[in-house]
């Protein structure tokens, strides 16, 4: 099992990035297209702005990241509480800077706008804010009028604005702008909050299928191992015996070669995983050594012949999985009768699917027994876990004497 994934999984650093992009793209994007429909003043001054704006906000949710990554371990509770906290100080810098950016020409589309009114607008040296309407200012210049102490102090010729508001009210009302700003990007800071922890959750949810699918597939190996090594104490029981049989009727010679045969079957099919599949032209290999083997004690009743096509050496398939039905055949088929019994394995391709036959002629009475052993429910129990519902296995006595079974399962070749 992979031991390299995170107890806790951090969102990628690109997706991070993405994500801070697109939350304050799409307010770059929805603030533009309303300024162009409403048709805003000097909208291209505006525009740049706005990038500008923009970049900052990203820069600044950049560096709330760091913080916000800490508490994906914490309790949602905890992650809402310091969320909100700490978007507060960083939505009141965003404002600044926003007020900051737009200062300088906040004036100029005041005034624009103000002309589109039918307005002057202006400031004087205290900061007041100064509004004349165009056709009064029109009006004095025709006919000027003495002035009065309170025009005195202004301009020559200058008449009284028609409204005046002083420099407490516009700070008061920079401060009202101010708040409204912050109180939009404290919205933004949590919106993009609540995705960063959409993904958090997202990852720890694919870290956790990650581990389920370790585990299933350790259970499964496990499975595979366990009922693998079923087969090898059941061989090797069945061999004993037979070389048992040599010893005790004097054929040492026999005995000699079925030893040495038994130690190539072993050292062959215990080498590799036990739970990897091999090609099918190693597991016939295998089945010939055993063949060999069983051959020492029936050598005028045991033949076999195999119809393996070159084409299909390399498909793969479940290492020793033949090996239980071979040995029934040799137990309930050969070694039940006295006559000569052929054995044979054929191997061909079927819409994609690769199936291996076992049929011996043994005599049909004594194959009705094979089908209450352990080899069979071996075979079945490793298809299922190996392949599941995809392959499929059938055994059965045929109709004039003998046994045949099927294995069917996906046609896989060696990468």
């Amino acid at each position: 099992m992979d031991s390299a994934v995170p107890s806790t999984p951090r969102v990628p650093f690109k997706l991070v990035l993405a994500s801070i992009a697109g939350v304050w793209l799409a307010y770059f994007a929805l603030t533009t297209l309303r300024g162009w429909l409403v048709g805003l003043e000097l909208f291209d001054a505006l525009l740049w702005r706005r990038c500008l704006v923009t970049a900052a906000s990203m820069a600044v949710t950049l560096a709330l990241y760091p913080l916000v990554r800490l508490l994906d371990p914490r309790p949602f509770w905890i992650k809402v509480g310091v969320v909100l906290l700490i978007a507060l100080p960083a939505s009141a810098l965003l404002a600044a800077i926003n007020q900051a950016v737009f200062a300088d020409i906040e004036n100029k589309v005041v005034a624009t706008i103000g002309e589109r009114e039918g307005l002057r607008i202006r400031s004087d040296e205290s900061g007041n804010l100064l509004v004349d309407p165009l056709d009064r200012e029109a009006e004095a210049a025709a006919t000027p009028a003495p002035p009065s102490p309170e025009q005195a102090r202004g301009a020559p010729g200058e008449a009284k604005p028609a409204i005046t508001i002083n420099a407490e009210m516009r700070a008061d009302n920079r401060l009202r702008q101010l708040v409204d700003v912050a109180l939009g990007r404290y919205y933004l800071l949590l919106a993009w909050a609540a995705l960063y922890f959409s993904l958090a959750n997202a990852e720890q949810a694919r870290a956790a299928e990650r581990r389920e699918g370790e585990y299933r597939r350790a259970a499964k190996a496990s499975e595979l191992r366990s009922l693998r090594y079923q087969v090898n104490p059941h061989f090797l029981f069945n061999t004993l015996n037979s070389l048992s049989a040599l010893v005790m009727t004097g054929k040492t010679q026999a005995a000699e070669q079925m030893i040495q045969t038994l130690s190539t079957f072993y050292r062959r099919s215990l080498a590799g995983d036990t739970t990897a599949d091999v090609a099918l032209d190693q597991e016939i290999a295998l089945q010939r050594l055993y063949l060999e083997i069983e051959a020492v004690r029936f050598p005028e009743r045991l033949r076999t012949r195999f119809d393996i096509p070159a084409a299909l050496a390399d498909a793969r398939m479940p290492g020793m999985i033949l090996q239980p039905l071979i040995e029934n055949s040799v137990k309930y088929a050969v070694a039940a009768t006295t006559r000569p019994v052929t054995l044979t394995v054929v191997a061909r391709e079927m819409n994609g699917v690769l199936e291996i036959e076992i049929v011996d002629d043994g005599p049909a009475s004594q194959a009705g027994k094979a089908g209450f052993g352990i080899g069979l429910a071996n075979v079945r129990d490793r298809l299922a876990a190996r392949y599941g519902d995809a392959a499929h296995f059938a055994s059965d006595p045929l109709p004039g004497g003998g046994w045949r079974s099927v294995i069917s399962l996906p046609l896989e070749r060696h990468d």
